[in-house]
């Protein structure tokens, strides 16, 4: 099955060379690719791509905005969005993850990277540079809530929280499957379960709730 990409990016010479990477390998194609946040927003909706890479910082309206409204909160069928820029200001980072974004990769991550987020994004699942990951771990566990984060009314099982931890780890489904020495499906049942007791509509979600409440720290990456 191909996965079907849509760029926004200002810059046509950037536009241009993600186009050639992604459109160089094997099940991916690029079907559009937008200037500015509002060109991007409509043929998203036009096109319905499997997933959506968008730089931030775009005219009209900025990458976050439009993926607020691609794929944030209240959002029928929300689209996959991955974040790619050349800026890493945490609050850009923490404000996207926020947005609904499934992924988040600067620009010199390098195609391997890049190819992996798309494939991640596609799949469900969210893949987030290294170095930000580090970065939004510690931005996340000096941040003071004014109210705690919710807790599910139907607690986490064990197995739920060992998945949980390495979700918020980044991995993968089939690395969870590794780590933990279980099925792949039986992978993806408990990711599901935690979804459903979270609130949480991907995987991004589910690590904000963990780094939130503080399961996962800087010391466990």
């Amino acid at each position: 099955m191909t996965i079907r990409v849509v760029i926004a990016d200002d810059q046509l010479l950037v536009r241009t060379g993600l186009t050639m990477i992604l459109d160089a390998q094997a099940g991916i194609e690029v079907v559009g690719g937008a200037a500015d946040g509002h060109e991007a927003v409509a043929m998203a909706r036009e096109l319905r791509p499997d997933v959506c890479l968008f730089d931030i910082r775009m005219p009209g309206i900025d990458g976050i905005e439009a993926t607020r409204r691609l794929a944030g909160p209240g959002v029928e069928n929300p689209l996959a969005v991955v974040i790619i820029t050349t800026f890493d200001l945490d609050e850009h980072v923490h404000g996207a993850l926020k947005a609904g974004a499934r992924g988040f990769l600067l620009k010199d991550a390098g195609p391997e990277l890049l190819v992996q987020a798309i494939h991640a994004a596609a799949n469900g699942d969210a893949l987030i540079a290294p170095e930000i990951t580090r970065r939004l771990l510690t931005t996340l566990a000096g941040l003071e809530r004014a109210t705690p984060p919710a807790q599910p009314i139907e607690p986490l099982t064990e197995r739920e929280e060992e998945v949980l931890f390495t979700v918020a780890r980044g991995r993968t489904n089939a690395e969870i499957a590794e780590e933990l020495h279980i099925s792949l499906s039986t992978v993806k049942t408990h990711v599901g379960a935690v979804m459903n007791k979270l609130g949480a509509r991907n995987r991004v979600e589910i690590a904000m709730w963990a780094y939130e409440t503080r399961r996962v720290s800087r010391r466990d990456e």
